[in-house]
């Protein structure tokens, strides 16, 4: 982004957008669903515009990794989906809204059947991943980065 990011009107407005007519096309409402993730590029964002569909904290706890990994991107919806389904059980309503800066916004809404139980068996949790960063000094991204010459 060329200037300061304000979240206006482009992602609230997409965002709830999508979010509204995905739910009211479904007949659903917030409080019927477990988990709800949004694009994430901070951590204020998805809570804000969160708050103001209807959800709860607890609903966007797991998916909420912009505190922890920083802004993924294109990828913020789908990790935050990984975290997600890393704690969903069986019968679990799943909300899952993107947001692309010149694409908008694409709401999902999922229902986890009974082989979630077994899928998350299969591979290490997203939070296993997360745990595993090795942070390192400035130093020594910038000669991972070549942005160091020695003359």
């Amino acid at each position: 982004h060329g200037n300061r990011f304000t979240g206006d009107p482009a992602y609230f407005k997409h965002i709830s957008s999508s979010v509204t007519a995905l739910l009211e096309g479904l007949n659903v409402s917030p409080g019927e669903i477990a988990a709800a993730i949004f694009h994430q590029p901070n951590s204020k964002f998805p809570q804000k515009i969160a708050k103001k569909l209807g959800f709860s904290r607890e609903q966007i706890k797991h998916g909420l990794l912009a505190p922890m990994v920083g802004n993924t991107y294109a990828g913020a919806s789908v990790l935050g989906l990984s975290a997600v389904l890393d704690h969903g059980r069986p019968g679990d309503k799943v909300l899952v809204a993107s947001f692309g800066s010149g694409a908008g916004s694409d709401a999902i809404l999922f229902t986890l059947t009974d082989k979630i139980s077994e899928a998350v068996k299969k591979a290490p949790l997203t939070e296993d991943y997360i745990r595993r960063t090795i942070f390192i000094d400035y130093g020594k991204y910038a000669r991972y980065r070549n942005k160091i010459y020695k003359g």
